[in-house]
């Protein structure tokens, strides 16, 4: 009878334990300590400076939301090599002219938290030009690196209209 007594009461200090260690909440994750409504926030100012230097012409600008130089990016089926080789794929197939790069809109904007350096963003986009006007969809990594959130991994699926 002894024996079992000692277990129960061990067992329950051990449990008080754990409990007591989890208290408070902020203890036990760390994730709880960011302010997750301002990160959003900061993620959402990168989309809104790219899509403004999008729209200007400015593809070096676009870029500044990507981490450079080991952004992973796909598109069309394929990887793109890295930041430069994403930066050529825009001069190359869209920055001839206003007509052939068009104006970029993203919307539907979902943002999740992964953690104090992390996020998951995906959103649906539309360009609108002349020609091959397309819309679809972007599944972006969002790493904070140095205090700044940046697009780690880029994945476009889109559809031309």
């Amino acid at each position: 009878m002894i024996h079992h007594s000692y277990l129960r009461i061990l067992a329950v200090i051990v449990l008080a334990a754990l409990v007591a260690a989890c208290k408070p909440q902020a203890q036990c994750a760390p994730a709880a300590a960011i302010d997750a409504e301002a990160e959003k926030q900061a993620i959402l100012a990168v989309i809104s400076r790219m899509e403004a230097a999008w729209n200007r012409g400015d593809f070096r600008g676009y870029m500044q939301g990507f981490a450079n130089p080991d952004v992973t990016f796909v598109s069309r089926g394929q990887f793109q090599k890295d930041w430069q080789g994403t930066l050529d794929h825009y001069i190359r197939d869209y920055g001839s002219s206003a007509e052939t790069r068009g104006t970029v809109h993203f919307f539907d904007i979902k943002i999740e938290m992964l953690g104090p350096d992390a996020a998951q963003l995906i959103s649906r986009y539309q360009l609108d030009r002349p020609e091959h006007p397309q819309d679809g969809i972007n599944t972006r990594l969002m790493r904070k690196r140095d205090g700044k959130w940046v697009i780690a991994l880029n994945h476009v699926s889109s559809r031309e209209l």
